[in-house]
């Protein structure tokens, strides 16, 4: 890093309806692997990746978060801290995009961000492959303009635009941690290290 620090761990927080496909965008991103077999998520999950971003080396710890009513409130003690925020819903449902609205005031209130106001969102549409669309990108990208978030969107399952958002979650998780560093507040976080193997894991 140009100041001569240590790596920068930035905690991305995935949000959304059971189902949309949070693990699996999680999967293909770091792991670049996709399975058919739908697992529910139980409480939360979450996987680690080493990035250069702007001449600085990041640490983003991915978390995937249980989008069922029954383990709900096991994931918002994990809200805290976090330096972005991505509402995943499946643009073939209807329900799962207009529950984003009820997702991202659960984590605001839940997550209690410093600046709630400016604090950054990502709203990412999966399934692009599936021809049953419900939810125009037009539709989602006016309710991202609403709430001030930024809009991408892909499939997973066919590896499509599946960078692009958590590029962007880091770009905008790092301008957070920059402005409010979040050294000695006592929140919880979990330190990745890399193994030796090109793979990314964490050990924990």
């Amino acid at each position: 890093m140009s100041e001569g620090k240590g790596p920068v761990t930035l905690k991305i927080i995935l949000i959304g309806n059971s189902g949309v496909g949070k693990s699996s965008f999680m999967n293909r991103y770091v792991n670049h692997r996709f399975t058919n077999m739908y697992r529910a998520t139980i409480g939360t999950d979450f996987l680690c990746k080493t990035v250069n971003m702007d001449g600085d080396t990041v640490n983003l710890q991915i978390w995937d978060t249980a989008g069922t009513e029954r383990f709900q409130s096991l994931g918002t003690p994990l809200y805290r801290g976090a330096h972005c925020c991505m509402l995943v819903f499946d643009v073939t449902s209807k329900d799962s995009f207009s529950a984003l609205e009820v997702w991202r005031k659960e984590f605001l209130v839940q997550g209690e961000p410093q600046d709630p106001s400016d604090f950054p969102f990502i709203v990412l549409g999966n399934k692009t492959d599936l021809s049953n669309r419900e939810v125009s990108g037009k539709k989602a990208l006016q309710w991202c303009e609403e709430i001030g978030a930024e809009y991408f969107e892909g499939s997973a399952k066919e590896d499509l635009d599946v960078e692009k958002p958590f590029v962007r979650a880091a770009q905008r998780g790092l301008q957070q941690y920059k402005k409010h560093t979040l050294e000695n507040t006592g929140h919880f976080q979990i330190t990745c290290k890399q193994p030796t193997e090109t793979r990314n894991t964490c050990e924990c």
